[in-house]
């Protein structure tokens, strides 16, 4: 499947103090106690912990530049889980890692995970941002794809979040690294909320291996994802129901040498249908075509009723969901998928879309992945 979700480039602030070299100044550790605190929210709710250096006060002989360290992560972060690694030596040696589900208490012990991760997961990261959050803190926040390839159906495990890095201000170096996720409340370890969160997330979901819409995922939450969609190329005709396939057969004529040049077009993958008003009275499936195909070199449809059209791309909650997509359930589904993007303050836009990627003809229903997709006014990370 030649699906990319991880493309994207990293935007850094304007900086005067980046670094020569990777490597960090040595210098003497230091031991430090840190202290953990909550702070319930009584906007969402939500608990979290935060790690930090007890008694965050800059000394005079402190000479911490963080400025330069947030420079680091943006090119130490990316090498987490490729062959050069991240810098051990811009971390103490008794560092604190904490997530919802692992916890270490050295370098040592932070690195065994990430070996681990790779050697079970191929983790893929995506940085996002970096920033100084406070006095000798610094978050980043990031998303993680892990494809389970010891399962047969080769699972891909999506995580979102921030990461909270104390800095030690003797040194300079990491003392503390903590992560939140987005798709759970409970980020305390031992979180069984988290557990469960990544146990569902193994079910088996059957993507053919054709090439799909380009996207990356920037959050995922309990509900729904946000993608970020690159530009794509569709052919499409009229349609009456969300779940039916009336036009099916024109849009695939033309793919298949029903067009102005008897061209084949290569298959991909989902089949769309859109709706474009609320009512869902106006409706159109569609085929998205190979993205190496620009739009004005395609040939003609022979059809009147079929066309071609870009799509502009842009943000898109996305809820996942398997077995058969009867019009009742994809409605229920984007009822639920907008009342949790509204909930969570973003704009939706009007209408929706349903994306079904397997031939129910030679896919089992509870393996089928389809998904409800709307497209969104606006979206930031901040």
């Amino acid at each position: 499947m030649t699906t990319t979700h991880l493309s994207g480039t990293i935007i850094r602030p304007i900086s005067g103090n980046y670094p020569a070299h990777r490597r960090l100044k040595q210098s003497s550790n230091s031991i430090f106690f840190i202290k953990q605190s909550r702070n319930r929210s009584l906007v969402n709710n939500r608990s979290c912990i935060r790690v930090s250096l007890v008694e965050q006060i800059p000394s005079k002989s402190s000479k911490v530049d963080i400025n330069r360290l947030v420079d680091f992560l943006y090119d130490d972060l990316p090498h987490l889980f490729d062959d050069q690694g991240i810098d051990r030596t811009a971390y103490d040696e008794q560092v604190k890692f904490l997530d919802p589900i692992t916890k270490y208490d050295s370098i040592s012990g932070y690195l065994f995970n990430i070996g681990m991760l790779k050697l079970v997961f191929s983790p893929k990261f995506q940085l996002h941002w970096v920033r100084q959050t406070g006095t000798y803190e610094i978050t980043t926040r990031w998303t993680m794809e892990m494809t389970f390839s010891l399962l047969p159906w080769k699972p891909v495990l999506v995580f979102t979040g921030t990461s909270v890095m104390g800095v030690n201000p003797e040194n300079g170096k990491f003392c503390s690294h903590v992560d939140y996720w987005d798709s759970i409340k409970n980020n305390e370890y031992f979180s069984t909320e988290a557990l469960m969160d990544l146990i569902k997330q193994l079910r088996i979901y059957k993507t053919p291996d054709l090439e799909t819409p380009k996207y990356q995922i920037l959050k995922r939450t309990a509900a729904y994802e946000v993608r970020k969609y690159s530009p794509f190329v569709i052919v499409e005709t009229q349609s009456d129901k969300l779940a039916g396939n009336t036009g099916f057969n024109d849009v695939a004529g033309y793919i298949f040498g029903k067009n102005s040049r008897e061209e084949k077009i290569p298959m991909t993958t989902p089949v769309f249908t859109q709706a474009f008003d609320p009512e869902m009275s106006k409706m159109s499936i569609q085929i998205v075509l190979p993205s190496e195909k620009d739009i004005n070199s395609l040939p003609d449809p022979n059809k009147e009723n079929v066309s071609i059209r870009s799509v502009q791309g842009g943000f898109a909650a996305v809820l996942k969901f398997s077995g058969k997509p009867t019009e009742d359930i994809v409605r229920e589904k984007e009822k639920l998928l907008r009342s949790s993007v509204l909930s969570d303050g973003l704009k939706p836009k009007d209408g929706c879309l349903l994306a079904r990627y397997n031939d129910p003809g030679r896919t089992k229903s509870f393996m089928m992945r389809n998904e409800v997709l709307i497209w969104l006014e606006e979206f930031s990370l901040d």
